[in-house]
């Protein structure tokens, strides 16, 4: 995994809790003859009706003889399944899916329709609420949130990377600090850390206090020793996390860390944080086991035990393997959700730039999908039915894009990722949790979000399928609601009349 490129892009290329005032409607809605699944209730799934008033849901009435409001606007889900708004609690809204830095600044006309797009395209896929995990150019997100439809958007901040390690290591050195104002200083590298950063500005506390301070809801941190030709990079010890661990207690904020090894998410776990932010895909001394070992099943019994909240991201790997699968670029949900000019360039020998950089040896796609079966989804996918078996607490979060990959587009990124959860051992009961309630509880918007009941955000879905009964359920949408206000499928995807 090409991780030199991949920080370049998040570091350079061209990106939030919305305004909930700005998209409600201040009509009553009455949704009527809709099967509701609502996470909390799954033993009571049957036919009802919705009363959304001044953006939130009012009412929730399970009986078919329910009684309409007196001059509401009457919706008939024609028997359709109506579901909480999905949450996607890992996003980098800044990075440009399959471009470089350079690439992006020399075809602004894309990016910049890519940008007006991306709002929608989660929408398209029923994703209401976001969580952007590291925030690099703030202008991005605030032009999300300013856009006519979007969903709601939180953040955590800017990250906290560990002096010189990753993802800031793969920048240029006398550049990298820069889009890393709130790195964790270490003493011992003082000699590499330019003389203007003061130790006492970026101790643990102080960085999550930055972070509280810019509203953000969460803190992210890593633990990440490297790859490819950087597997040496300085990580933090147990201490360092201790101190990050405290203060974000203090400071009410949601500790996520990035942990995709068997040693990091050890770390991880001794630690005490609250999500653990992709699979482990990487064993260490255990890679070559064909079973899941003793060893990692301990581990992940802990995870399980203590709700730890954990997001298997499989669709990481798979947005590399992209390049490498001649079916991919034909799917025609890509088109939906990717501007028509954009998706022209990924299908030209430039925009495969990442495909090359991943297989610098040229081997064949075949060979190159090959090892990410044997190897990498293997290991994560073991470990998923596992935790799955264990009813561990997964919290649905996507990293799109995880790299400068056209394999990972937004929103349709959330539903490649629940097919692959499945196919790894999730139950459909499951997956539809992590998308809502696991992650609404987990990041404290419990209040607000996650669930169809009285006083909650109209945050709507209405669907063809039930999410209990198919995944395929999750591309069969036909409305979303967003802050009470009706928006239909069709008028989300690319080209749209809108």
């Amino acid at each position: 995994m090409k991780t030199s490129a991949v920080v370049l892009t998040l570091l350079f290329s061209v990106p939030a809790f919305a305004d909930s005032g700005s998209n409600q409607s201040t009509n009553q809605v009455w949704i009527t003859d809709v099967i509701i699944v609502s996470p909390e209730s799954l033993d009571h799934i049957g036919k009802g009706s919705v009363l959304i008033e001044n953006g939130r849901i009012a009412r929730v009435e399970r009986s078919k003889k329910a009684k309409k409001p007196a001059g509401a606007t009457i919706i008939s889900g024609n028997g359709q399944y109506l579901i909480p708004g999905l949450i996607d609690s890992h996003v980098h809204l800044a990075s440009v899916p399959g471009m470089s830095f350079d690439q992006s600044e020399g075809k602004q006309k894309i990016v910049q329709k890519y940008f007006q797009q991306l709002p929608r395209s989660y929408l398209y896929f029923g994703y209401t609420t976001l969580v952007d995990l590291a925030v690099i150019r703030p202008q991005v997100l605030e032009d999300f949130r300013q856009a006519p439809l979007h969903p709601d958007l939180y953040d955590c901040g800017g990250s906290l990377s560990f002096a010189n390690g990753y993802p800031m290591s793969f920048a240029p050195p006398a550049v990298r600090f820069k889009p890393f104002p709130n790195f964790i200083y270490d003493a011992k590298q003082a000699d590499r850390i330019p003389p203007e950063y003061k130790p006492e500005d970026h101790t643990p506390t102080a960085d999550v206090a930055r972070v509280k301070d810019s509203g953000g809801i969460c803190v992210k941190t890593y633990f990440e020793r490297g790859f490819a030709a950087d597997k040496n990079l300085p990580v933090m010890g147990p201490d360092v996390l201790a101190e990050i661990r405290k203060a974000a207690t203090q400071d009410g904020l949601v500790l996520m860390i990035h942990a995709n090894g068997f040693e990091a998410q050890r770390f991880a776990v001794e630690g005490n944080v609250d999500v653990i932010a992709h699979g482990m895909w990487h064993w260490g001394a255990l890679d070559k086991k064909t079973e899941l070992p003793v060893e990692i099943k301990q581990l992940l019994d802990q995870i399980a035990e203590k709700k730890i909240g954990y997001q298997p991201t499989i669709q990481v790997l798979y947005g590399e393997a992209a390049y490498f699968d001649p079916e991919y670029l034909k799917m025609d949900a890509i088109a939906k959700v990717t501007p028509k000019e954009m998706l022209e360039w990924f299908q030209s020998a430039e925009g495969k730039w990442f495909g090359k950089e991943l297989n610098e040896d040229g081997a064949p796609d075949a060979t190159m999908l090959k090892d990410y079966e044997q190897n990498w989804l293997r290991r994560v996918r073991q470990v998923v039915a596992y935790l799955a078996s264990k009813n561990a607490n997964f919290v649905f979060g996507t990293d799109t894009p995880s790299s400068p990959t056209y394999g990972n587009l937004p929103g349709l990124n959330g539903y490649l990722e629940m097919k692959q959860l499945q196919k790894a051992g999730m139950s459909l009961a499951q997956i539809f949790r992590a998308a809502t309630i696991n992650n609404a509880r987990e990041f404290k918007m419990e209040s607000q979000l996650g669930t169809i009941e009285p006083g909650k955000i109209a945050n709507l879905v209405l669907m063809k399928k039930s999410p209990l009964e198919s995944v395929d359920a999750y591309d069969s949408i036909t409305t979303v609601w967003v802050h009470g206000k009706a928006v239909p499928r069709d008028v989300l995807a690319v080209n749209s009349n809108r």
